[in-house]
């Protein structure tokens, strides 16, 4: 279940963000407020522009247009301060493979300027909430990719960041290292800590208290996964029939069909009812031979809407 929408002035404002690349536009006139305690989630497939924008509100980079401000600074003209306030975990996070648990999060302290008292009272605690207490003399090198990934936020979060920026953390990691990695960022909102996290994984995405969804660098579509999946404009179908393949290639051609993708042993069908009906296709795909064909009313999932708001906006 994700985290309730909580309310007040926005811990990030974006306005208008753009950064382009010689003739590629990365990140497209985004614009966008993440709330206090909020897990704000950026989804899209590789290519999308969701590593730019963390650069980009890290102030990592500069924008080619557009404004965006972080913990109540301007990201362009008040770098520092902003990297003051936030905790920033790439894809590729700096650990070092030949020192242990303790060590790489020793340096990491040394490198923030943490103090011995703060140290004494956090790096106990980080070991606990992410249950690495037995492998503090283990080298980093040896650590499954679920630990590194722990280790690596722990090290995030040694200087107490206000925000959390995730660059796909968990990707490639295994089922229950990633139940435990969000276990851990839950926990870390109810301290306070907003978090600012991209994925490709639109399973993961239900986790986050709002989602945003980014093609080809446009910010497509932002709501609350339930809001997303219950509140579609168009109506989704399960379409269950012998032919499933003819059947897809008809359906794409039909009127009123805005997508429809395989799921499984069945076809999961957008349609537009102002235009047609589960009714009309069915007979249609009748006529054509290609039945008996079944269509059953469903709730979509979060990749179902993705997918239908990228063939809608193509």
């Amino acid at each position: 279940m994700s985290p309730a929408q909580p309310k007040g002035e926005p811990m990030i404002h974006i306005s208008g963000l753009t950064r382009r690349f010689d003739a590629l536009t990365a990140v497209d006139n985004l614009s966008l407020d993440v709330f206090p305690g909020e897990i704000f989630g950026l989804v899209g497939p590789d290519g999308a522009g969701k590593t730019t924008t963390l650069r980009l509100l890290c102030g990592l980079m500069d924008p080619t247009a557009g404004q965006a401000s972080v913990a109540g600074h301007d990201v362009a003209r008040e770098p520092k301060a902003v990297q003051d306030q936030i905790g920033y975990m790439a894809q590729r996070f700096g650990l070092y493979a030949d020192l242990t648990v303790d060590e790489n999060m020793e340096f990491y302290a040394d490198l923030f300027g943490v103090t011995t008292a703060d140290r004494n009272e956090l790096l106990p605690r980080l070991l606990r909430m992410t249950r690495m207490e037995p492998f503090r003399e283990r080298q980093a090198g040896r650590l499954s990719g679920g630990m590194k990934q722990k280790l690596a936020l722990m090290c995030t979060l040694l200087h107490r960041p206000k925000i959390l920026f995730l660059d796909e953390p968990t990707n490639g990691v295994d089922p229950v290292s990633r139940r435990d990695f969000w276990a851990i960022l839950y926990e870390l909102v109810k301290e306070g800590i907003t978090v600012f996290i991209t994925t490709a994984y639109l399973d993961e995405a239900e986790r986050c208290s709002r989602v945003g969804l980014l093609h080809r660098g446009k910010l497509i579509r932002v709501d609350t996964p339930d809001a997303l999946r219950h509140q579609f404009e168009y109506d989704c179908y399960q379409v269950e029939g012998p032919r499933l393949r003819e059947a897809r290639a008809f359906l794409e051609s039909s009127a009123g069909v805005v997508s429809v993708e395989p799921s499984g042993a069945t076809l999961h069908l957008f349609l537009a009812r102002e235009r047609t009906s589960p009714q009309v296709l069915q007979a249609a795909l009748e006529a054509k031979g290609l039945g008996p064909a079944h269509f059953d009313r469903i709730v979509p999932s979060l990749e179902d809407v993705f997918i239908a708001t990228v063939r809608k906006a193509a």
